[in-house]
């Protein structure tokens, strides 16, 4: 069979499936299968494909056409300036969570070294990335997951930052170690009773932990930043990301435990979406 028509199969099954992307997922699909580039898919569509390859498409299609996320498909997913392994019970990144990497290299555009903690660390994209930009800053990262923390130590090795980064399984009420000038989290913000609206390929697929934060989508946030009071250094800086409906929440219990609020940040769709408060 030739590529064109496995494809063009292929994106009538997946819209058929509702599935909005389904031409650029047949094609990214396709070239994951014969382990080409996309740009080589396009410019090949008259070659053929052989059974095998054929077949282990057409699973993919399979599993995409029932919500299936395409990282966890293709194991890959791109954020910030770089390409991270991504596998199944690991959280897929956001674009919106760049908003957290731009404001740290905007704060600490000026500084040379610091040591940060990011507080459920999941691939290591945020991490990561900042590692990347920023070549003398040392990080920490902790996660209750395994999967999680072996992802993120593939991650660094492949980033060639491994040597900068320490990784603890733990959760934060149990994380005594060091002091910090800056913590960063992305922490579960979902409320428990919300979590059954969420996208059909988000409820169905990623990990709850990652997404359920209780009752009222606060209680993981209460407790990074409670622990955030013992943690951060003095004027060191905490900066989470929340729900576009939190920040008036977030900011109370940030003020209770001794934070002052210096910003709050607005994602691509502007809702607020990221607080940057400093440990006075």
């Amino acid at each position: 069979m030739k590529i064109d028509t496995a494809i063009k199969q292929a994106n009538i099954i997946l819209k058929k499936n509702y599935i909005k992307s389904s031409l650029l997922d047949s094609e990214i699909l396709i070239s994951k299968v014969i382990n080409k580039s996309r740009e080589y898919i396009i410019l090949n569509l008259q070659k053929e494909i052989n059974k095998y390859d054929y077949l282990n498409f057409q699973k993919l299609v399979t599993e995409r056409s029932k919500g299936k996320p395409m990282a966890y498909l293709t194991g890959k997913k791109y954020f910030w300036k770089y390409e991270f392994e991504i596998g199944e019970g690991v959280l897929i990144p956001r674009p919106d969570t760049e908003l957290i990497i731009e404001q740290v290299l905007k704060i600490y555009k000026y500084k040379k070294k610091i040591n940060f903690l990011d507080v459920g660390v999941g691939s290591g994209s945020i991490l990561l990335s900042i590692l990347k930009e920023k070549k003398e800053f040392l990080g920490t990262g902790i996660d209750i997951s395994k999967n999680c923390l072996n992802l993120c130590k593939k991650n660094a090795y492949k980033l060639k930052v491994k040597e900068r980064v320490k990784l603890f399984k733990s959760d934060i009420d149990n994380f005594n170690l060091g002091k910090y000038d800056l913590i960063i989290s992305n922490p579960p913000y979902v409320k428990k009773l919300d979590l059954k609206k969420l996208d059909k390929d988000i409820k169905d697929f990623e990990p709850y932990l990652a997404l359920n934060g209780g009752l009222d989508g606060l209680s993981e946030i209460r407790k990074v930043i409670n622990k955030a009071t013992k943690l951060t250094k003095k004027n060191g800086k905490l900066i989470l990301e929340i729900a576009f409906n939190q920040k008036k929440e977030v900011k109370k219990i940030l003020m209770d435990k001794g934070f002052f609020i210096e910003a709050v940040i607005k994602d691509y769709s502007k809702n607020d979406r990221c607080i940057i408060s400093k440990k006075i």
